[in-house]
Parts: structure tokens; C-alpha cells; sequence
């Protein structure tokens, strides 16, 4: 164990244990662990689907950080709280989200098509068939690749004209707005306390990182989702932010820092009303959140560049 603590920092480790470090202080961060709280590798490496040895070497990572320590007969325990206005940890990233970045980037800028193969993209990207594959199937798990039948992998369908753009928010009006009146409807309050925090840090001032900013953003729609107590509205916001998430690498790295705070209040004052138990106030202000949302999209110059129409759903006359 104290080989761990004296583990090579971020600049060192291996792309596992780098990747592995990030996905632990974010969970770290979700769950809200107060100081002092035990952070078990054994619990890590069931949730991660990974043994204990890479799990032991990332948190190695994180103590050099200083936000885990090793203690003795204890374990790692959480030095200090992740988020509650800490500046992120400073993790470099591995060659696998280096990867996992540029596949996401061409396909956004159109220039990997909906369906790739792995011979193809081997000698594109300069990568081994086994970190292709890892890259591959972390895509999968967010939604954003789908394996075929036999070989090859075709990416999630992106909003690729203007009108699909406006459809998902029409529809996002009304499956987040109507999770808001499910009489099975019942917010966590800890969940609720997190998603605040995680906005407030946008409030503070400092450093808005967009990409930060679209994972909080998602958390917190589909989080509202979840309270809803119905399934298939979940799941059907989960489908939502999995294809916002092919749109993040083209619009978000631009995206106002002025629109981030604005968003951050918006999801606040909602956060607010849920509390309060007014979800009446809640739904109205989410409605006109989302309303503002599209037409602040529908002016960005990155949506103004996408065809206004496309083939669209068939109609019921174009069948007979």
C-alpha cells in the first residue's frame, strides 16, 4: 500500500491510471464524500470493472494531488472534499481521451463517416487495435457508438440541419417539463445540494472550461429526469444528452462564458423551486429555460452553418 501513495504523479502515470484517477474524483465529487470519508479500492474496482491493482496506482495519483492520502490500517481516505469551490485536479490527458476526443471532433466536423471500421482507423489515428477497441467501447457505454452486426461500428445519429435541432428542444419541452408533474415525482435532496454546488462553482468567478460545463449541464437535466420517477422519461432524456454530446465538440468549446452563468442560475432558481415544493414554478421556469436555450442556439454561428432542413420523418402521405 505505501508503494501506492508514492505512485508517480499524473505526468507519469499510465493512460489507465490517469483515466481511471479522472472517473474516480468524478465519482468522488457526485456521491459528495465529506473529508476524511474512506475511499475503498475494492468498491472502485467493482464499479469500474477493473482489479484492484490500477485502481491503487490511481488513487496513487490522486494523493499526489493531495485530495486522497493513504493512512495506516485505514486506507485511502478523502483529504479534502472534491468540488465545494476547489479548483479541478489538473490531470493530463492520456493518449486513450486524446483519442476518444479526435474520433469525437471528426465525426462532429463530418470528416469520419456514420459507420467507420477498425483497419480503417488504426492507421488514421496511429493506435493499436486494443486502445481503438477500449476507445470504442467507452463510446458505447456513453451512447455514442452502436457495434454492428458481424464488424464495423456506426456512430449515433447527430443533429445534422437546423430543424432537427429545434425538434429536440420541442421535445425536450415536453418530456422534462412533464417529469416535473409525474405524481411519482420526489427530488433527492442530497442529489439536489450536489447539482447546486456543482453550479455555484460556474458563479464564483474564475476559469469557465465548457467541457466541464456540458457535463454538469447533462447531470442536471437528467438528473430532474430521474426524480421523475418514470422510466422511459429518463431514458429518453439519457438519449437526448448522448446526441448533445456528439454536438459538445463542435459548439461548446466556443460556447459564452456569459451563457454558462446565465444557465448556471437558470438551473438554480429551478433547483429552488423543487425544493420549495413548488414544482408548478419549477416546470414554468424550465420551460423557459429550455425555450432560451434554442433560441440562443438557433443565433450561434456554429447551428447557423447546419442545412435548415432535412429529410425528416416520412409522413403519412409519402407511405401510400
Amino acid at each position: 500500500m505505501a508503494k501506492a501513495a508514492r505512485a508517480a504523479n499524473g505526468a507519469q502515470a499510465s493512460p489507465l491510471q490517469t483515466e481511471l484517477a479522472r472517473q474516480i474524483l468524478a465519482r468522488i465529487g457526485q456521491e459528495g464524500l465529506a473529508a476524511g470519508a474512506p475511499v475503498r479500492e475494492l468498491t472502485l474496482a467493482r464499479a469500474f470493472g477493473v482489479s484492484r491493482t490500477p485502481v491503487r496506482a490511481a488513487l496513487g495519483v490522486l494523493a499526489e494531488l493531495g485530495y486522497v492520502q493513504l493512512q495506516p490500517g485505514r486506507g485511502f481516505v478523502l483529504r479534502r472534499k472534491v468540488g465545494g469551490g476547489q479548483p479541478p485536479a489538473r490531470l493530463p490527458r492520456s493518449p486513450l481521451d486524446q483519442l476518444y476526443d479526435g474520433l469525437m471532433a471528426d465525426r462532429a466536423r463530418g470528416t469520419l463517416p456514420a459507420e467507420v471500421f477498425e483497419a480503417e482507423l488504426m492507421p488514421r489515428y496511429g493506435v493499436s487495435r486494443g486502445a481503438l477497441r477500449r476507445v470504442l467501447m467507452k463510446l458505447a457505454d456513453d451512447g455514442l457508438v452502436k457495434r454492428q452486426r458481424g464488424h464495423g461500428w456506426r456512430f449515433a445519429e447527430t443533429f445534422e440541419s437546423m430543424q432537427a435541432v429545434i425538434e429536440s428542444y420541442r421535445f425536450r419541452l415536453v418530456i422534462e417539463c412533464a417529469g416535473l408533474r409525474e405524481p411519482s415525482f420526489a427530488a433527492d435532496l442530497a442529489e439536489l445540494r450536489q447539482l447546486r454546488e456543482a453550479h455555484n462553482e460556474f458563479l464564483r468567478g474564475g476559469e469557465l472550461d465548457p467541457r466541464r460545463w456540458f457535463d454538469t449541464n447533462s447531470r442536471f437535466h437528467e438528473t430532474v429526469s430521474a426524480w421523475s420517477g418514470n422510466r422511459f422519461l429518463l431514458e429518453a432524456m439519457r438519449r437526448q444528452n448522448a446526441l448533445r454530446r456528439m454536438d459538445e465538440y463542435r459548439v461548446f468549446p466556443r460556447l459564452s462564458q456569459r451563457r454558462i452563468v446565465q444557465s448556471s442560475q437558470e438551473h438554480n432558481a429551478i433547483l429552488d423551486a423543487i425544493e420549495a415544493g413548488d414544482l408548478a414554478w419549477a416546470a414554468t421556469l424550465l420551460h423557459r429555460h429550455l425555450d432560451l436555450t434554442l433560441r440562443n442556439l438557433s443565433r450561434s454561428s456554429d447551428y447557423a452553418r447546419l442545412p435548415q432542413t432535412d429529410a425528416g420523418p416520412l409522413r403519412p402521405e409519402a407511405s401510400r
